[in-house]
């Protein structure tokens, strides 16, 4: 099977859906499938490359020339749809957040010359949600022969609402290497306790909450118990970040910056408790990738890391900040709690794998094939 995989945004830029896109379609060659990327990312600023292999995955770029390397396109539908047919694809796989001008311009002249299609929401559309009731007023999704899908069951809800319960929205989840985040804990400082977190450190992401909820633990935890935080990642809330450390004597927090996976693997070997402050969180990779290295993982109910995370067992979930910040303190506190449920993550691999989703992936694919043929027929 040849699959053409649609994403807006894609590498060298480095985000949630660029990471997994450019997974899936290498685990899926290693698995036999010929899957290809097509994006409206350039290589490079001013480059105009049409074409490159990244990691033995085949890329074709259509671009314009923007300020800021904007991955949009004047005409998606006729330049997508002509690398598609080009490449003899039977399926392309469309991926999409809240902003997909590329993608979301491309799928109806997919649908309307008869190619196979399957989407996945990789976003929680959270307050967009009206706007794409309009957007399927005018677009009829539900028409469409299309397989739609969502990355977790929180991101498919407001999917499901919008196309108004006429079209089955799957889960189809992210993926990691599990074994790879299989960690040994390092030796521990003894009346230390780490906590961690990867993130942009942008406002969607909410790392100002986050700083507020280790405020709040200080001030619960007896001064005896030393306390260590490190926040991975990069962004443009870190300035306010700096200065609300400076305003309220964080100085145990660390910033080091967007770290390789090498280097976060390393973090992780010597941390006890993962923290998600994000309330708009479709999925959560990175807390994926902490559950699999064994840490405990403290995340908002609502969110797409309940969907494995299991409160008490994998780490606790919470209802709103202050539950966050009582988590939290929680774990600091129960050395016996922290380690009983960093010795299930260690023992019990997140379910969530690779395998898993090339096997739903090419599931998804073989339907988007069958409802054609039924709406052809």
């Amino acid at each position: 099977m040849r699959v053409l995989h649609l994403s807006d945004c894609y590498l060298p830029r480095l985000g949630g859906i660029e990471t997994q896109v450019h997974g899936l379609a290498r685990r899926q060659r290693a698995a036999g499938l010929d899957a290809e990327v097509v994006t409206a990312t350039p290589r490079a600023r001013h480059d105009r490359t049409p074409f490159e292999v990244v990691d033995g995955v085949p890329v074709h770029r259509t671009t314009v020339d923007l300020p800021y390397e904007l991955p949009v396109h004047p005409h998606p539908g006729r330049e997508v749809l002509q690398v598609a047919r080009a490449g003899g694809f039977d399926v392309v796989h469309a991926h999409v957040g809240v902003v997909a001008p590329f993608a979301r311009g491309a799928l109806p002249t997919l649908v309307r010359a008869g190619v196979p299609v399957v989407v996945t929401v990789h976003s929680l559309w959270g307050g967009a949600t009206p706007l794409m009731r309009v957007a399927e007023l005018v677009a009829r999704w539900h028409t469409w022969p299309a397989v739609f899908t969502a990355v977790s069951e929180v991101a498919a809800r407001p999917v499901r609402s919008v196309l108004g319960g006429h079209v089955d929205v799957g889960v189809l989840p992210n993926g990691i290497d599990a074994a790879a985040w299989a960690l040994e804990p390092a030796p521990r400082t003894p009346g230390e306790v780490v906590i961690a977190a990867a993130m942009r450190l942008a406002s969607r992401k909410r790392p100002l909450a986050l700083l507020e909820v280790l405020r709040l633990l200080r001030e619960r935890t007896p001064p005896s118990t030393r306390l260590r935080a490190v926040i991975a990642g990069e962004g443009p809330q870190r300035g306010a970040m700096e200065r609300y450390c400076e305003r309220h004597d964080l100085a145990w927090v660390s910033m080091p910056g967007r770290l390789a996976p090498a280097d976060l693997r390393e973090l992780y070997r010597g941390t006890d408790v993962y923290v998600v402050p994000s309330v708009l969180e479709s999925f959560g990779i990175a807390a994926l990738e902490a559950r699999a290295a064994g840490l405990p993982v403290v995340a908002r109910a609502e969110t797409g890391v309940a969907e494995f995370v299991e409160h008490g067992v994998d780490g606790l979930l919470a209802t709103s900040d202050a539950g966050l910040a009582d988590a939290v303190t929680r774990l600091v506190a129960d050395a016996g709690l922290r380690e009983r449920i960093a010795a299930h993550n260690r023992a019990v691999p997140p379910s969530v794998t690779w395998d898993e989703v090339v096997a739903r992936s090419t599931a998804a694919y073989e339907r988007a094939l069958g409802l054609l043929a039924a709406a052809w027929r």
